[in-house]
């Protein structure tokens, strides 16, 4: 947003509020759930079981968005127009950084980035991936129904969603509960679209990660499961720590 001088000592104070909020109320339910994976992670899974920690995972961050909603709402009033000029601009930034990303005019070049994304993930879980492993990711990248095309057309729609949304608050001078409903209605906006053509894309395309995922996972070895292991105890301490105060 760029905010002006005189904007940033409050807007700073909301986002040490939400922090604080966080640190005390929701790190240690997060660390309990990477505590649950780790018992689930040794063992094979099936699309099914991973749409359900995809959920579970969530609904464990909803609590956070919702309270960061009731802080932005505050912040909204002092909003102006070269605020929402800025965001209009920087918005236009990752359009373009998303095209370069995702749409490479090259369909072989566009395939080995979303392959090279996919390695990449799977690697930080559970380490260095062998042949046969990165010819299974290979394939369902090349069957994975995901459309960058209609992710862009997706991402513009929010983008001019939150501005007129924004501009709207401004030119009505809404209160505080009136701006707390329009955001929460733009986030469920956000979360599921409008566009009955892309929810229903987003339903393929969340099926067909569950099963890739899983596919995935079946396809590793003990010692890489017990590295998945390894990693997400790694990553339960470091949300203990900082949900204790404790130095990492």
């Amino acid at each position: 947003f760029d905010f002006s001088r005189t904007q940033s000592p409050e807007v700073k104070r909301r986002l040490d509020t939400w922090f604080a909020w966080h640190r005390a109320t929701q790190l240690n339910d997060y660390a309990a759930l990477l505590a649950s994976a780790q018992g689930d992670v040794a063992e094979p899974t099936t699309p099914a079981a991973t749409c359900r920690w995809a959920e579970r995972i969530r609904d464990q961050l909803e609590p956070a968005l919702q309270r960061a909603v009731a802080e932005f709402a505050e912040v909204v009033p002092a909003l102006g127009d070269a605020q929402l000029r800025h965001l209009e601009r920087r918005y236009a930034k990752i359009i373009d950084d998303m095209r370069d990303d995702y749409l490479q005019p090259d369909r072989a070049e566009r395939e080995r980035e979303s392959f090279k994304r996919a390695e990449d993930r799977a690697e930080q879980l559970y380490g260095s991936l062998d042949e046969a492993q990165l010819r299974v990711i290979r394939s369902g990248v090349a069957a994975s129904p995901f459309n960058p095309d209609l992710w862009l057309v997706e991402r513009q729609r929010r983008q001019r969603d939150v501005l007129q949304t924004l501009r709207k608050l401004q030119a009505d001078k809404a209160d505080l509960a009136q701006r707390i409903t329009a955001l929460r209605g733009l986030v469920d906006r956000t979360e599921r679209s409008p566009n009955a053509e892309y929810r229903a894309y987003q339903v393929k395309l969340t099926d067909y990660n569950c099963a890739f995922a899983a596919q995935i996972h079946n396809a590793t070895t003990p010692a890489q499961r017990q590295k998945a292991r390894e990693r997400l105890k790694g990553w339960e301490d470091d949300v203990r720590s900082l949900s204790s105060g404790t130095p990492g």
